[in-house]
């Protein structure tokens, strides 16, 4: 792995990625491994792209686990801490959205439960097997990913951006109270960005286009055109800001929540 450009404080450390087989997830994988740390790796199905960093001999535990379950999150901690007799830091990555084309009224009790259970539930489960860990430590750090949508509700992900909303409430919550515990509690909202989880088969612009008769390059692009720049965030870019706030060097940055989606959001 090449070496970081300064000391982010993550050598020898023990890291938790959740979601980590693809897109963001992978990329904070790299970027975690990059700066030295070991990282527990948890995705429902293994990955190519994981599994060539663990032949190339990376510091990195794939643990396979369906975090939607009540018991994954604490598998997954519990796998961690029993290899690397401790925890650092636990990126909460992990999350779904499924776009409602037919509305709201046609978005069931289910189609909620499922959500809030894949973009709340899981971070709230990883996080409370993770915290006594984290608390051992006296430095313990926790960046969860949420969305712009926390701040920018859109009917046609309704139920995403409330679930997101509640993620990036709790939070901000937990970090007032783990705070004088010795551990740091930061979020990070991408909008749009260059993931299968906006532009694969069955990703985001690919579901608008079949329900609303349009072509998915075309939904891509009108998305990418909301952000000043012009164009989707790349995961290396997310992955860039996790890592910084999951080191050392931003050592009293707690509670806060930053923006990554290219100036989409016009608000203070």
């Amino acid at each position: 792995m090449t070496a970081p450009a300064f000391d982010l404080g993550l050598a020898g450390q023990s890291a938790v990625v959740t979601g980590a087989g693809r897109g963001i997830g992978l990329a904070v994988t790299e970027a975690l491994l990059a700066a030295g740390a070991r990282v527990v790796a948890g995705t429902r199905s293994r990955s190519e792209a994981l599994d060539d960093l663990v032949a190339k001999g990376a510091e990195l535990t794939v643990v396979e686990v369906d975090l939607a379950t009540p018991d994954g999150p604490g598998t997954l901690v519990a796998a961690a801490a029993d290899l690397h007799g401790g925890l650092d830091v636990l990126v909460n990555n992990v999350g779904a959205v499924r776009p409602r084309v037919d509305g709201f009224l046609a978005t069931t009790d289910a189609d909620w439960e499922w959500t809030f259970t894949a973009n709340l539930m899981a971070a709230v489960r990883t996080t409370r097997s993770a915290l006594p860990h984290l608390i051992a430590t006296g430095d313990g750090r926790i960046v969860t990913v949420s969305s712009v949508n926390a701040r920018l509700p859109d009917p046609l992900v309704i139920d995403y951006s409330a679930a997101k909303a509640a993620l990036s409430n709790f939070c901000k919550a937990l970090s007032k109270q783990v705070g004088p515990q010795g551990v740091r509690v930061n979020c990070v909202s991408p909008g749009p960005v260059e993931t299968p989880l906006w532009k694969g088969a069955d990703g985001v612009a690919a579901t608008v286009g079949a329900g609303l008769g349009l072509d998915p390059a075309a939904v891509a692009a009108s998305a990418a055109a909301e952000a000043v720049t012009g164009r989707f965030t790349l995961p290396s870019e997310v992955a860039d800001l996790v890592v910084f706030l999951a080191g050392t060097r931003s050592g009293n940055v707690t509670g806060a929540d930053f923006l990554i989606d290219g100036g989409m959001t016009d608000t203070l």
